[in-house]
């Protein structure tokens, strides 16, 4: 059952064409470059870009999977949460390919398509439920860090999100103070590899709380005195090195800590972790290391899947599907805010 997805929340095209869990194509045009003179996104050329890039896009990955509009057995775009006028792009246009086709639509929660990410494997891609097992899940990325019990397939609770910033957040705020481009959570990544995670200390806020929240702006404030008052550091690369290591190692440490405290305390033997942060490659080494020693399965989304895609989308519309779940009507609303729940 060939199924097309959409994914335009925020700033990134995508689409792709999944068939019985397979992802047979998969295309992404990335908006970074655009915004990264401006500091962050800005919503307005992102949805530009999106009408301007979905259409192609789309046709492209249909022609990569080999397959006609008139095969699709059902089409789905995200609905929410995300920018307003970046999600309205990719859910109308969905709803009048449905509509057109005569065929179902499903609107996905954004979030709710982390969850199962990790399950897609590959070469070539295909998502393996075979393996499902009950799990925290880690969702980090630059608007959200969240955790999740996911009890079985589509049966999940939120039991933990950030209070302020989120984890991303913090890595593209604190890389903006030391003068890194947009977004600086990579180029912190990259850097911090020949640097000292111990050079520098700073706080790891929420570490010994006994919830499952997260907060990261003390973090990034308690990195901005440190600057003020060592004005000189940054003109020596190894001390950049060394501040981008110790910043990582605080942040990463804080997301260890409190993912595998929440699967301890719930007796969930699997953590997954997915989104744009699930790509850092101290989170991955330091969450496999640890899932190694305290005998957790560790499933880490592939770095292909972790930023927004759309076959994550398409993945979990096909699952809904199988599984029996009601479509979507096609005059339904985007929902911006759309909290998991």
């Amino acid at each position: 059952m060939p199924l097309l997805a959409l994914e335009t929340s925020c700033d990134e095209t995508s689409a792709a064409v999944v068939d019985q869990g397979r992802v047979l194509a998969h295309l992404v045009s990335s908006q970074v470059q655009l915004h990264a003179e401006y500091g962050g996104v800005v919503p307005e050329l992102a949805a530009r870009e999106h009408l301007r890039h979905l259409l192609p896009v789309t046709r492209l990955a249909l022609q990569k999977a080999g397959v006609d509009p008139e095969q699709l057995d059902a089409v789905a775009a995200t609905r929410g949460p995300g920018l307003p006028s970046a999600l309205m792009t990719g859910l109308k246009a969905a709803q009048a390919a449905a509509f057109a086709l005569r065929r179902p639509f499903l609107g996905i929660h954004h979030h709710e398509a982390h969850l199962y990410s990790p399950w897609i494997n590959g070469p070539p891609p295909k998502a393996d439920f075979s393996r499902f097992q009950p799990n925290i899940s880690l969702i980090v990325s630059g608007g959200h860090t969240l955790l999740v019990h996911v009890c079985s397939e589509l049966n999940h609770h939120l039991i933990g999100s950030t209070v302020d910033d989120a984890a991303g957040e913090c890595f593209d705020k604190t890389g903006k103070l030391m003068g890194l481009p947009y977004p600086a959570g990579p180029e912190i990544d990259r850097l911090a590899q020949d640097g000292n995670p111990e050079a520098f200390v700073f706080p790891r806020p929420m570490i010994d709380e006994p919830n499952d929240n997260f907060s990261f702006s003390g973090l990034k404030t308690s990195v901005r005195y440190f600057l003020r008052d060592h004005p000189k550091l940054l003109q020596d690369p190894q001390c950049l090195r060394d501040l981008c290591a110790s910043i990582q190692a605080a942040i990463v440490d804080v997301l260890v800590t409190k993912t595998l405290r929440a699967a301890r305390r719930l007796c969930v033997g699997c953590i997954t972790v997915s989104g744009g942060v699930a790509s850092n490659r101290a989170l991955r080494q330091r969450l496999g290391a640890a899932c190694e020693r305290q005998r957790f399965t560790l499933m880490l989304a592939d770095k292909a899947f972790c930023t927004d895609n759309a076959a994550m989308i398409g993945i979990l519309a096909e699952r809904k599907l199988r599984l029996h779940s009601e479509p979507t009507p096609l005059d339904a609303d985007i929902l911006p805010s759309w909290a998991l729940e």
